[in-house]
């Protein structure tokens, strides 16, 4: 704030005044999650059963993914029980079925644990990467779920698996613009609406790994006569475990050597998109996960050893493992990562909100821990975000 005074000879200048005292931002904290699936669920080997999978490469891509079980929503089989061929119109219908059911489920479970109605959010930010809305999915669902007209809304596209922490990141920065506000972060993918069926091991590792799941999470910022410490601080103890985490920091790391690692191609053969996975890309992750984490960490002042929670995306087996031992972490400090791939394989971008549901419902969260959510995808990126309980 400046002021113009009189200087001797009649000249102005402009002095300097103290400026009024402000409140700072109250960090975003979660206080509410929610998740949801598809009602049919097949084990691996009842999946190549039931495609008819003979090759012993595909059989074991299947078999040894660390994957017991996954939701999926099959396409309909003819009379001799061969599964019918689905075009990419079909596909894209059934994307936004799933996804709208899954997504409405999810965000009314959210609300439930947080105690709040559809009509009390007033920001939604939908990710998906499975299928292609307009009107996005926000719209859909601001309709559908009673949801206030005047909500204000998003729709993330095309990012892939890292997408729901670049979305959270986005989400938290307006719940902190907007205290005592609402906002809630959904990701929903449709993952049986994005597959190519053929004889080659390209689809065969992306057919082995996915399966359908939406997650919401719900997002709250203290009024400023109630916030916590300035930014840059960690919170105190204070803040109890109750109380939801704050999301203190985030940090991001595209790797742009390896850009077309993972992304869409347009399948000629089958007129449909078909999505690739570059067999070294865990490798690549893993070599770079350090230098995010480390730098995420720093800027608050921590090390890896005061990291009580990890909480990494189900990407695969060989994209834990890379993470896992770049990063120094035990089997145990990926428990939840690598029970949601057990249990549903890789749910792209709301995979890392399964595992925190998970880690809840644990109940061993104390006052005061800190926690790590990474995720990687397209592009090829890494993203991580701090927490604390």
């Amino acid at each position: 704030m400046t002021a113009t005074i009189l200087r001797p000879g009649g000249s102005t200048a402009p002095a300097l005044l103290e400026p009024e005292p402000k409140h700072h931002a109250s960090p975003s904290r979660i206080i509410g999650v929610g998740t949801a699936v598809t009602d049919a669920s097949y084990s691996q080997r009842t999946l190549l059963d039931l495609f008819r999978i003979t090759d012993p490469r595909v059989r074991s891509i299947f078999l040894n993914s660390a994957i017991e079980r996954r939701h999926l929503t099959l396409p309909p089989r003819d009379s001799e029980g061969v599964f019918r061929h689905e075009s990419q119109k079909e596909l894209l219908a059934k994307h936004k079925r799933l996804a709208l059911d899954m997504g409405a489920r999810a965000v009314r479970t959210c609300l439930a644990g947080a105690g709040i109605e559809p009509a009390d959010i007033d920001y939604l930010c939908c990710v998906t990467t499975t299928g292609f809305l307009t009107p996005g999915l926000s719209a859909l669902l601001i309709r559908d779920m009673g949801i206030g007209p005047g909500c204000s809304r998003v729709d993330v596209v095309g990012m892939g698996c890292n997408a729901g922490l670049n979305a959270l990141n986005g989400t938290a920065a307006w719940s902190m613009a907007h205290p005592g506000q609402v906002a809630v972060l959904l990701c929903a993918e449709a993952c049986s609406a994005a597959y190519v069926m053929d004889a080659t091991m390209r689809t065969a590792v992306v057919n082995s790994l996915f399966g359908d799941g939406a997650a919401a999470i719900a997002l709250l910022a203290d009024p400023p006569d109630t916030a916590g410490p300035a930014p840059g601080e960690l919170p105190g103890d204070s803040a109890g475990s109750s109380a939801g985490p704050r999301l203190l920091g985030f940090a991001s790391h595209l790797i742009s050597d390896a850009i077309g690692a993972m992304r869409y191609d347009w399948d000629d053969d089958q007129h449909k998109f078909s999505f690739y996975l570059d067999p070294d890309i865990p490798y690549v992750v893993g070599a770079h996960a350090e230098r995010v984490v480390d730098r995420l960490l720093h800027g608050a002042g921590l090390r890896r050893s005061d990291v009580a929670h990890w909480l990494v995306h189900s990407g695969g087996k060989k994209v834990i493992d890379a993470v896992r031992v770049n990063l120094g972490l035990t089997r145990h400090d990926l428990r939840h990562t690598t029970g949601v791939l057990r249990d549903y394989g890789n749910l792209s971008s709301g995979s890392f909100l399964f595992s925190y549901e998970r880690l809840l419902q644990e109940g061993r969260i104390r006052a005061g821990d800190i926690g790590v959510l990474m995720t990687m995808g397209p592009g090829s990126t890494i993203e991580t975000a701090l927490v604390q309980w």
